[in-house]
Protein backbone atom coordinates (compact mmCIF):
# COMPACT_ATOMS: atom_id res chain seq x y z
CA UNK A 1 0.00 0.00 0.00
CA UNK A 2 1.50 3.18 -0.87
CA UNK A 3 0.71 6.28 1.48
CA UNK A 4 0.42 9.58 -1.12
CA UNK A 5 0.95 13.17 0.64
CA UNK A 6 -1.79 15.54 0.50
CA UNK A 7 -1.96 18.60 -0.92
CA UNK A 8 -1.79 20.22 2.46
CA UNK A 9 1.35 18.77 3.50
CA UNK A 10 3.38 19.69 0.45
CA UNK A 11 2.02 22.95 0.69
CA UNK A 12 3.25 23.06 4.29
CA UNK A 13 6.94 21.26 3.22
CA UNK A 14 7.05 24.27 0.64
CA UNK A 15 6.19 26.97 3.11
CA UNK A 16 8.65 25.77 5.45
CA UNK A 17 11.70 25.43 2.76
CA UNK A 18 10.57 29.08 1.58
CA UNK A 19 10.56 30.48 4.89
CA UNK A 20 14.24 29.13 5.81
CA UNK A 21 15.63 29.94 2.52
CA UNK A 22 14.44 33.81 3.07
CA UNK A 23 16.03 33.51 6.24
CA UNK A 24 18.87 32.11 5.50
CA UNK A 25 20.12 34.74 2.74
CA UNK A 26 20.09 37.96 5.46
CA UNK A 27 21.28 36.22 8.66
CA UNK A 28 22.81 37.90 11.06
CA UNK A 29 21.37 41.87 10.14
CA UNK A 30 24.73 43.06 11.52
CA UNK A 31 27.04 41.41 8.94
CA UNK A 32 28.54 44.56 7.53
CA UNK A 33 31.59 43.67 10.56
CA UNK A 34 31.50 39.82 9.97
CA UNK A 35 34.66 38.43 9.90
CA UNK A 36 35.93 35.53 7.32
CA UNK A 37 37.23 32.20 7.86
CA UNK A 38 40.99 33.87 7.80
CA UNK A 39 40.58 36.56 10.23
CA UNK A 40 40.65 39.25 7.55
CA UNK A 41 37.51 41.67 8.30
CA UNK A 42 34.98 41.38 5.11
CA UNK A 43 35.78 43.45 2.40
CA UNK A 44 39.49 44.05 3.21
CA UNK A 45 42.34 42.84 1.22
CA UNK A 46 44.44 39.94 2.35
CA UNK A 47 47.77 39.63 0.99
CA UNK A 48 48.48 35.96 0.40
CA UNK A 49 51.78 34.00 1.05
CA UNK A 50 53.53 32.05 -1.86
CA UNK A 51 51.94 28.67 -2.48
CA UNK A 52 48.69 30.36 -1.09
CA UNK A 53 45.38 29.31 -2.48
CA UNK A 54 44.99 30.95 -5.68
CA UNK A 55 42.84 33.62 -6.16
CA UNK A 56 40.96 35.24 -9.51
CA UNK A 57 41.83 37.33 -12.32
CA UNK A 58 43.19 40.31 -12.06
CA UNK A 59 41.47 43.80 -11.53
CA UNK A 60 43.73 46.14 -11.56
CA UNK A 61 47.18 47.50 -9.89
CA UNK A 62 47.23 49.07 -6.69
CA UNK A 63 48.14 52.08 -8.30
CA UNK A 64 45.36 52.43 -10.11
CA UNK A 65 42.88 52.67 -6.94
CA UNK A 66 43.09 56.40 -6.21
CA UNK A 67 43.91 57.13 -1.98
CA UNK A 68 40.55 58.76 -0.66
CA UNK A 69 38.65 57.00 -3.64
CA UNK A 70 37.58 54.13 -5.85
CA UNK A 71 37.52 52.19 -8.96
CA UNK A 72 34.24 50.17 -10.06
CA UNK A 73 34.49 47.37 -12.31
CA UNK A 74 31.14 46.94 -13.97
CA UNK A 75 31.91 43.74 -15.65
CA UNK A 76 32.57 42.09 -12.40
CA UNK A 77 30.42 44.18 -10.40
CA UNK A 78 32.61 45.31 -7.85
CA UNK A 79 34.10 48.74 -6.36
CA UNK A 80 37.40 48.86 -4.92
CA UNK A 81 38.33 51.77 -2.73
CA UNK A 82 41.43 53.11 -0.97
CA UNK A 83 40.50 54.80 2.77
CA UNK A 84 43.61 55.14 3.43
CA UNK A 85 47.51 54.70 1.31
CA UNK A 86 48.06 50.97 1.30
CA UNK A 87 43.85 49.92 3.05
CA UNK A 88 42.30 48.42 -0.01
CA UNK A 89 38.62 47.16 0.29
CA UNK A 90 36.11 45.54 -2.23
CA UNK A 91 32.53 45.77 -2.10
CA UNK A 92 29.40 45.01 -4.32
CA UNK A 93 29.16 47.49 -7.04
CA UNK A 94 24.86 46.91 -6.80
CA UNK A 95 22.92 49.52 -4.84
CA UNK A 96 21.06 47.93 -2.40
CA UNK A 97 17.93 50.14 -2.94
CA UNK A 98 16.80 49.31 -6.36
CA UNK A 99 19.92 46.64 -8.06
CA UNK A 100 21.28 50.04 -10.20
CA UNK A 101 25.03 49.60 -10.53
CA UNK A 102 27.20 52.76 -9.17
CA UNK A 103 28.80 55.29 -10.87
CA UNK A 104 31.55 57.08 -9.40
CA UNK A 105 33.61 57.58 -6.43
CA UNK A 106 34.11 60.88 -5.22
CA UNK A 107 34.37 62.75 -2.19
CA UNK A 108 34.36 59.89 0.34
CA UNK A 109 31.54 57.75 -1.43
CA UNK A 110 30.37 55.61 -3.76
CA UNK A 111 27.68 56.93 -5.82
CA UNK A 112 24.53 55.35 -7.39
CA UNK A 113 22.81 57.51 -10.00
CA UNK A 114 19.70 56.23 -9.61
CA UNK A 115 17.85 57.64 -7.02
CA UNK A 116 20.92 59.26 -5.37
CA UNK A 117 22.04 56.66 -2.89
CA UNK A 118 25.95 57.21 -1.15
CA UNK A 119 28.11 54.31 0.26
CA UNK A 120 30.95 55.37 2.50
CA UNK A 121 34.51 54.04 1.33
CA UNK A 122 35.76 52.87 4.12
CA UNK A 123 32.67 50.51 4.89
CA UNK A 124 30.42 50.93 2.03
CA UNK A 125 27.46 52.09 5.20
CA UNK A 126 25.22 54.16 3.68
CA UNK A 127 26.12 58.11 3.72
CA UNK A 128 22.17 59.01 1.85
CA UNK A 129 19.69 57.06 1.23
CA UNK A 130 17.09 55.84 0.05
CA UNK A 131 19.41 52.54 0.42
CA UNK A 132 18.11 50.54 3.30
CA UNK A 133 21.39 48.76 3.79
CA UNK A 134 25.52 48.97 3.23
CA UNK A 135 26.93 47.35 0.24
CA UNK A 136 27.79 44.30 0.81
CA UNK A 137 31.90 43.43 1.30
CA UNK A 138 33.49 41.42 -1.77
CA UNK A 139 36.78 39.36 -0.79
CA UNK A 140 40.06 40.28 -2.86
CA UNK A 141 43.93 39.58 -2.41
CA UNK A 142 46.71 42.02 -3.20
CA UNK A 143 49.59 40.76 -3.91
CA UNK A 144 52.90 42.62 -4.98
CA UNK A 145 50.90 45.51 -7.06
CA UNK A 146 48.39 43.34 -7.98
CA UNK A 147 44.87 43.13 -6.52
CA UNK A 148 42.49 39.94 -7.45
CA UNK A 149 39.42 38.90 -6.93
CA UNK A 150 39.72 36.09 -3.88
Amino acid sequence: MTIRPTRRTILGTGSAVALLAGCSKYGDSNNSSSQSTSGTPSGTASATASGGAAAGPELAKTSDIPVGGGTIFKDEKVVVTQPEQGEFKAFSAVCTHQGCTVSTVSDGTINCPCHGSKFRITDASVAAGPAPRPLPAEKITVEGNSIRLA
